[in-house]
C-alpha cells in the first residue's frame, strides 16, 4: 500500500484531537478502524507516530517530523483542489452549485433559496453526518454552501475561506411516546427524563451525543442509553415506547410521538449556514440565511442530531 493524502489527513487529525477516540469521531470512523489504519500508516513510514497513553495520543519525535511535513503538504493539496474546482466552474456554461447538509430541517429551504437566487445554476446536494467533514469540503472547494449545526461549548472550528453565519439558536426538546406519562405535561424536567431509557445518536462524526451527556452530568446522572440510532430508526424506537430522546424544536411531528419543551431550556442547538468567501453564493449569504429561516419558522418540527 502506498502513502496517500488521506493518510496524512488521518495523522493530522489524530495530532489535532490528541486522542484516537476524538479523531475517530471527527473523521466519522470507528476507533478500532482508525487504530488499524494508523498501524498500517506507521508500517508504511517505518516507525511509531504516536505514543498511546491513557490520557490520549502524543506524537513521538518521529511522529512530530511526519506531522510537520504533512501540515506543510496538505494546504497545497487543498489549494490545488480549490483552484481546479474554480477552473472547472469557469469552464462550465452555468454555475455548478454543490450544497451539503447535516441532519437538519433546512436543506430543502436552502435548495429553494439557491434556485431563486441562481435559477440557471446546476444545483446538487448531499448529506453527511459530520459538520466538520462538510466544513473540510467547503474549505477544499468541493461544496459552495452547507447547512451545519453545533452546540454551546462545542462551536465548529473555523476554516480559511469559509464564512459561518448563525441562522438561529433554538432549545432542544424532549421526544416522547404518545402514551408516556410525561407526555401529559406541558414541559418536562431533564431530571424526570433521565429516569427513562434513552435512544441516542451514534457518537462518531457529530458531537450531539457528547453534548447531551455533558449536560445530563450536571444533574449528577448519566442517561441510560441502550438504543443507538438515527433518523427514522430513532423515531421508531421512541414510537414503540422503548425509549425517550431529544429533538430540535423544529422536529417534524409524526403519529405516535409527541414533543415537549424541557423545563428551563437547558440544552440548545445552533443552525448555521456556511459558504465559501470566493464562491458564487458569497454576495447573497445573508439574504440566503433569511430566505432559509423564514419558511422554517412555521414548518413542522425536524429531529435534532437524530437525522
Amino acid at each position: 500500500m502506498d502513502l496517500e493524502i488521506r493518510h496524512l489527513r488521518v495523522v493530522c487529525a489524530i495530532a489535532e484531537a490528541g486522542s484516537l477516540t476524538r479523531a475517530a469521531a471527527s473523521l466519522r470512523m470507528t476507533q478500532p478502524g482508525l487504530s488499524a489504519q494508523l498501524r498500517r500508516i506507521e508500517a508504511m513510514l517505518g516507525g511509531a507516530l504516536f505514543d498511546r497513553r491513557q490520557s490520549g495520543a502524543a506524537p513521538t519525535p518521529f511522529g512530530e517530523l511526519v506531522i510537520a511535513r504533512a501540515r506543510a503538504i496538505l494546504p497545497g493539496v487543498d489549494g490545488l483542489l480549490a483552484d481546479t474546482a474554480r477552473a472547472a466552474r469557469r469552464r462550465s456554461g452555468s454555475d455548478r452549485i454543490r450544497v451539503g447538509s447535516v441532519g437538519a430541517p433546512l436543506l430543502g429551504h436552502l435548495l429553494l433559496a439557491v434556485g431563486v437566487l441562481l435559477p440557471e445554476a446546476d444545483l446538487t446536494s448531499r448529506c453527511q453526518y459530520s459538520p466538520v467533514a462538510l466544513l473540510d469540503d467547503l474549505a477544499a472547494g468541493r461544496l459552495e454552501a452547507a447547512v451545519l449545526g453545533d452546540h454551546p461549548g462545542q462551536e465548529l472550528p473555523r476554516r480559511e475561506g469559509v464564512a459561518l453565519h448563525t441562522i438561529v439558536a433554538e432549545p432542544v426538546f424532549a421526544l416522547l411516546p404518545t402514551a408516556h406519562p410525561l407526555a401529559a405535561q406541558d414541559e418536562v424536567s431533564l431530571a424526570d427524563l433521565l429516569a427513562e431509557d434513552w435512544a441516542v445518536p451514534r457518537p462518531d462524526g457529530d458531537r450531539t451525543h457528547e453534548y447531551w451527556a455533558s449536560l445530563c452530568a450536571v444533574t449528577g446522572r448519566a442517561p441510560s442509553a441502550p438504543y443507538e440510532a438515527e433518523g427514522r430508526q430513532l423515531i421508531e424506537i421512541v414510537r414503540a415506547g422503548l425509549a425517550v430522546s431529544l429533538c430540535q424544536a423544529t422536529f417534524i411531528e409524526v403519529p405516535g410521538v409527541v414533543v415537549r419543551p424541557l423545563a428551563g431550556n437547558p440544552l440548545w442547538y445552533r443552525h448555521i449556514l456556511a459558504w465559501r468567501h470566493d464562491g458564487p453564493l458569497a454576495p447573497r449569504g445573508t439574504e440566503m440565511s433569511t430566505a432559509i429561516w423564514r419558511p422554517a419558522r412555521t414548518a413542522p418540527r425536524t429531529p435534532a442530531g437524530a437525522t
